[in-house]
């Protein structure tokens, strides 16, 4: 397990839209792009094998910058295909805000982090006194049939609520501004209330840049 001693202060990020990765959940990435490629097999030489996935966002005038906050996964699942593509997994370690990005000579970008405000991440699954799993799975059926998503509902009638509400937050489609949202969330709690928010808006038929106003 990675303490908070091992964390650097350094990571490489890869920026992608509508990406969410949240502690102690895991993401399957498909690296195709040269740069990516190389930010994967310098990773996988790091002691951490850490890299960080972070939603840009897009300014009035057009520019694509980063979001102030991401989260760092541990490559922990990795193979190659015959015309060298990477199929990877990233298992979530711990949100980080950006300090500043670094310049260097790597293709891919990397950024100074500061983990402090996210130390929680690395302890235990968080728990939510107010999960009402009945009350959530009932909504989260109604929102399944109307975006024509299926799933194993035995399975998330026995996840744990920290699993189930990750879970939901990753896969589900919401935009990257929602995403972000839910990323930022400052606690299971927060991230539940923020999820149900966003399910309930979308079957009322709500857009979410008029959730975001």
């Amino acid at each position: 397990m990675i303490q908070a001693a091992d964390l650097p202060e350094t990571i490489p990020v890869f920026p992608l839209p509508g990406a969410l990765l949240l502690p102690r959940a895991r993401l399957p990435l498909h690296i195709f792009e040269p740069r990516y490629l190389a930010m994967v097999e310098d990773a996988l030489k790091s002691r951490t094998r850490l890299i960080g996935m972070i939603c840009p966002r897009e300014t009035p005038n057009g520019e694509k910058r980063l979001n102030a906050i991401g989260c760092a996964g541990r490559i922990t699942g990795f193979s190659e295909t015959e015309d060298g593509r990477y199929m990877i997994t990233l298992s979530g370690i711990s949100r980080f805000r950006v300090k500043e990005e670094v310049q260097g000579f790597t293709p891919y970008r990397r950024c100074a982090v500061d983990w402090a405000p996210f130390s929680r991440d690395l302890g235990l699954a968080e728990t939510d006194q107010g999960f009402d799993r009945s009350e959530f799975l009932q909504i989260l059926g109604r929102y399944f049939a109307s975006q024509k998503l299926s799933s194993d509902w035995d399975s998330l009638k026995e996840a744990e609520p920290e699993l189930l509400v990750n879970a939901i937050s990753m896969l589900c489609p919401f935009s990257p501004e929602d995403k972000q949202a839910l990323l930022e969330a400052p606690s299971l709690t927060t991230r539940r209330e923020t999820l149900v928010t966003l399910i309930e808006f979308a079957l009322r038929g709500g857009s979410a840049e008029d959730l975001i106003q």
